[in-house]
């Protein structure tokens, strides 16, 4: 699957299972290697929590200095991103791709918008993320650790990088490193090994990481066949609701889509009882996911989705269970989901019933 926006520029990210695993020292590293070897390099924003080891790293590179941010009483820096496309480096160093920046610091609201433009610039930029940040992974990071993941990425972002590179610790080193006090403050210390960073929370979340990377890898390697060997290609389509949960069955198709390399419709059917209903969140998760958007409107909610699947090749169709409107009559067995297995099977049309999940509360 494709974004829409494409590289302008070489695009490195750092991915980690989560803090302390490393990112920020290796991007600081490969920043080092490629400054020996003539390049011209900036850090562009690098936040070094106080770790000396980081400190250690940042030495002899130029910086672009942050914007000092007034906010809520507080002082908070900024990446300064009319400065760095000012000075132009050659390659950017931008520390956490998922961070939101503070109100009123400048005309983005989250960093990987800053990095775009940076791209788009022709800036080359390497920068830093943990798994569970990326949005399709961010639900089920927050199921596993039961901490709400507040600051996500698109996927499309992620999956632009020209190379992706896994920062590995395990869940002992990482354990470690909080005891050491090497990533979190001391206060903080006894409440994160015991809430976010368990060993088994630990150990999921470096699953996931691997996973992510090994349908990155088929991904390419399925472009790669698609271009070279296979005669057809895959298009999967994802019908939703705008009840809570549906969110989660678009991502949990976006994943399927990417892991294939396949294009990603999602579709939103209504009837006599659609009552307006606000789709603006399920719309922009699906621009987030690099998917297509579209809105139809049919009494016949199974005629209507396979009706939409023939006209676009669709090979895969994803649905699931919703707290209201026709569609909840997908998981328990109703006349929607025979209709739609029954007829999607005439079609030749895979179908994948999912239940969507309930959202965090805060």
């Amino acid at each position: 699957m494709t974004s829409a926006v494409e590289p302008a520029g070489p695009f490195r990210v750092y991915l980690g299972a989560a803090a302390g695993s490393g990112k920020t020292i290796a991007m600081l590293g490969e920043g080092q290697r490629r400054r020996s070897r003539g390049a011209d390099v900036v850090i562009a924003f690098v936040e070094s929590h106080g770790r000396p080891v980081t400190e250690q790293r940042r030495a002899g590179l130029e910086v672009v200095p942050a914007l000092a941010v007034a906010y809520r009483g507080g002082t908070f820096g900024e990446m300064d991103l009319d400065g760095v496309l000012r000075r132009r480096p050659q390659i950017a160093l931008v520390d956490e791709l998922a961070h939101t920046n503070v109100p009123g610091s400048g005309r983005n609201a989250k960093r990987w918008q800053d990095i775009t433009e940076l791209l788009d610039a022709g800036i080359e930029v390497i920068t830093t993320v943990n798994i569970q940040h990326l949005d399709s992974v961010a639900d089920t990071a927050e199921r596993i650790t039961g901490v709400p993941v507040r600051e996500r990425v698109p996927d499309w972002v992620v999956r632009r990088a020209d190379q992706i590179e896994l920062v590995d610790s395990s869940p002992e080193q990482l354990r470690r490193r909080m005891l050491h006090g090497n990533i979190y403050p001391a206060d903080q210390v006894p409440g994160a090994l015991t809430r976010f960073f368990r060993t088994d929370n630990l150990a999921a979340l470096r699953e996931l990481a691997l996973r992510f990377l090994a349908d990155q890898t088929g991904a390419e390697l399925s472009a790669h066949l698609a271009r070279h060997e296979r005669p057809g290609s895959e298009r999967i389509l994802a019908g939703v609701t705008p009840a809570p949960g549906s969110d989660a069955i678009v991502r949990r198709a976006a994943q399927l889509a990417a892991s294939i390399d396949a294009d990603l419709d999602v579709v939103h059917i209504t009837g006599r009882d659609h009552g307006g209903q606000d789709l603006a969140r399920l719309r922009q998760v699906t621009s987030d996911v690099g998917a297509s958007w579209h809105q139809l409107h049919d009494d016949d909610l199974a005629g209507a989705l396979i009706e939409f699947a023939r006209s676009k090749q669709v090979t895969q169709i994803v649905v699931g269970a919703s707290q209201r409107g026709r569609w909840q009559e997908l998981l328990s067995g109703g006349s929607v989901v025979r209709r739609v297995s029954r007829q999607a099977a005439q079609a030749g049309i895979d179908v994948h019933i999912v239940a969507p999940c309930e959202e965090m509360v805060p």
